[in-house]
C-alpha cells in the first residue's frame, strides 16, 4: 500500500495578510521541494472534500459554526483574536483542511493507504471546542479522532502533539476521554499559556525549556511517552505535526533539527508497527521557516514512506 498526501489549492487562498507567519507559502514551499527531491512521485496524492457539517458537529458546538459563518466577512480581514484573521476564502480552506483528515481517517481504515500526511491549512490544534486561536478555527486533529472513535468504533486513539506550542485546544476537547491518550511536547513557557497543568489523566503534557538542546529533548521524550504509548496499545496514530521547535524557526526558541523529526517520526510509526497495524495520519500544524519547514516535512513524509 502506499502514504496518501492530501492537499489542495484553495487551502492556499487563506491569507491572513502579508507579514502574517501562517502564510500560503508555507504550502508552496513544502510542495516545491518535495518536487525538487522527487518525493512527490512515490506518493499517492488526494485532494480531499470538504468536511460536512455532521463531522463539525461531533466536536465543536452549532453556535460556533454559526458564530464563524456570521464573522466571515464577503471582502477584507475580520480579525477572531490579535493573532487569527478570517477572510472569504478562510473557512472553505477549513473545512477542506478538517475533511482532508476526516477522509484520511476513512480511507486507513478501509485499507486504501497505509498512513497519510495532510499538507493542508489552516492548522487546527489550538481550536478549541467554542473557541477559535492561533491561526486555528476547526480542531482538525481532534476531528480525525472523532472519527475513529464514533463512524469507525475504534476504541484507542492516540494524538501525538510536537508542535511547539502546546496544542490547547486538543487538549480542551479531548481531556477526560479514556478512549485517547493525547502526548504534548512544548516549550514552556510559551503560548498559548493555557491546558499545561492538565489533570486529565489521559493527557501527557511534556514541557521542554528554552534553548534545550536536541539530545536532551529526545531522552526526554522516550522517558514521558515510551511506555505509556505501548501500555495503551493504539489502534490509530493521530499526529498534529508542529515543525516549529527547528532551530531555524522565528516563533520558538529550541534547537531541532530535520534529524530529530525523523527520530520522531520513526519512533512514532514505531509503535504504530507493533500495535496499530501502521495506521499513522499526521497533520500540519506550525512550521514557519520555509526551508526548515519544507526539508523537516520532507525527512518526516520520508519515514512514513518508508513502511507503506
Amino acid at each position: 500500500m502506499t502514504t496518501a498526501f492530501f492537499s489542495h489549492d484553495d487551502c492556499l487562498k487563506h491569507n491572513m495578510g502579508p507579514e502574517h507567519p501562517e502564510c500560503p507559502e508555507r504550502i508552496s514551499a513544502i510542495l516545491s521541494y518535495l518536487a525538487e527531491t522527487g518525493l512527490d512521485q512515490s506518493l499517492d496524492w488526494v485532494r480531499p472534500e470538504e468536511i460536512t457539517r455532521d463531522q463539525l458537529l461531533t466536536v465543536h458546538p452549532e453556535q460556533y459554526l454559526h458564530q464563524l459563518d456570521l464573522m466571515q466577512p464577503t471582502r477584507g480581514r475580520v480579525f477572531t483574536d490579535p493573532d487569527t484573521a478570517m477572510m472569504p476564502d478562510t473557512l472553505r480552506a477549513a473545512r477542506l483542511s478538517a475533511g482532508a483528515n476526516v477522509q484520511a481517517v476513512d480511507m486507513i481504515m478501509s485499507g486504501q493507504v497505509t498512513n497519510a500526511f495532510v499538507c493542508a491549512r489552516p492548522p487546527g490544534h489550538h481550536a478549541e471546542r467554542a473557541k477559535s486561536m492561533g491561526f486555528c478555527f476547526y480542531n482538525n486533529i481532534a476531528l480525525a479522532a472523532m472519527r475513529a472513535l464514533t463512524f469507525h468504533q475504534l476504541e484507542r486513539v492516540a494524538i501525538i502533539d510536537f508542535d511547539v506550542h502546546q496544542g490547547n485546544g486538543t487538549v480542551d476537547i479531548v481531556g477526560g476521554d479514556e478512549r485517547i491518550l493525547m502526548c504534548s511536547s512544548f516549550q514552556h513557557p510559551f503560548y498559548p499559556h493555557s491546558h499545561v497543568h492538565s489533570q486529565a489523566s489521559n493527557i501527557i503534557n511534556t514541557p521542554i525549556a528554552a534553548g534545550c538542546a536536541a539530545i536532551e529533548y529526545r531522552k526526554t521524550i522516550e522517558n514521558a511517552w515510551m511506555q505509556k504509548l505501548r501500555d495503551f496499545d493504539p489502534q490509530l496514530i493521530l499526529i498534529s505535526a508542529g515543525f516549529d521547535g527547528h532551530a531555524l524557526d522565528p516563533l520558538a526558541e529550541l534547537n531541532l533539527e530535520v534529524e530529530d523529526y525523523r527520530w520522531l517520526t520513526e519512533m512514532i510509526v514505531g509503535v504504530a508497527r507493533d500495535h496499530a497495524n501502521d495506521r499513522v495520519i499526521s497533520t500540519l500544524e506550525g512550521g514557519y521557516h520555509l526551508k526548515a519547514l519544507a526539508e523537516s516535512v520532507a525527512a518526516h513524509v520520508q519515514v512514513l514512506k518508508s513502511v507503506s
